[in-house]
């Protein structure tokens, strides 16, 4: 049992040492910094809004994701197989959880690394007003969910894909699905039932109750049951390749 989170952190160092020394990873934490500090301050005018909440600077988060999680996973399957390193890893002694485990930890960790550094705006805000440190906390909770969510997603579309390039694109129209679907609700007169079922396959939907300083359960589980789910049908995407 202690050789299956062996492996997979094992992998995962290999993964993490290869985006710390990856251009298009620095490239991807300077546009999410610009997109959600430009998103905040010019867009909506935060000082103008004369209010102590960070909701517009969250709002931005999931529209971020759409692009520079395709950039953080695109090439963890695909330039597998584009090398022909991805036969060797199925032929090594880890099984396909240990593989998707260890991809996913890395790529989570490099979407943490660029979260972390968009902490030291509510800490210069924060003197401005009085802001709610519990509601700050839940903010950044349904982001790493919401991270997670879509990490996973895009890792299982980089399994499928056949280069870097179709990955990408891939995720980011996949995301670009799953995070603005829940849009159409507002758009549209929709039946009620119709409209639920919509909002349920959104991201963005269940993300809104964190934004709002709530935790809510069925958001929680679902952000973890689509995490697992994905990660599953990944390793499925892995046995296929390996006893075709």
């Amino acid at each position: 049992m202690n050789l299956f989170p062996r492996r997979a952190a094992a992998l995962a160092r290999k993964e993490i040492y290869s985006y710390g020394i990856s251009a298009a990873f620095y490239g991807t934490a300077v546009f999410f910094i610009l997109f959600v500090n430009i998103w905040l301050f010019y867009f909506q005018r935060y000082f103008a809004m004369d209010a102590a909440t960070l909701r517009p600077y969250f709002a931005a988060f999931p529209l971020a994701f759409i692009i520079i999680i395709p950039v953080i996973t695109m090439k963890s399957w695909a330039e597998e197989r584009k090398l022909g390193s991805l036969e060797l890893l199925l032929t090594m002694p880890f099984s396909e959880w240990d593989l998707v485990l260890g991809k996913f930890i890395a790529a989570f960790a490099a979407l943490g690394a660029i979260l972390a550094l968009t902490i030291p705006l509510p800490l210069s805000v924060s003197p401005l007003g009085n802001f709610d440190a519990g509601v700050i906390a839940s903010e950044y909770a349904g982001v790493l969910l919401l991270g997670a969510s879509a990490t996973s997603l895009g890792l299982l579309l980089s399994s499928l894909a056949r280069n870097q390039g179709g990955a990408f694109l891939g995720g980011a129209v996949a995301l670009l699905f799953v995070m603005l679907v829940g849009n159409l609700t507002q758009t549209f007169n929709l039946p009620q039932a119709l409209a639920e079922c919509i909002n349920f396959l959104s991201l963005t939907f269940h993300f809104e109750s964190f934004s709002r300083g709530l935790i809510d359960s069925r958001d929680l589980a679902f952000f973890i049951i689509t995490t697992a789910l994905f990660l599953f049908l990944n390793t499925r995407v892995l046995l296929f390749r390996k006893w075709r």
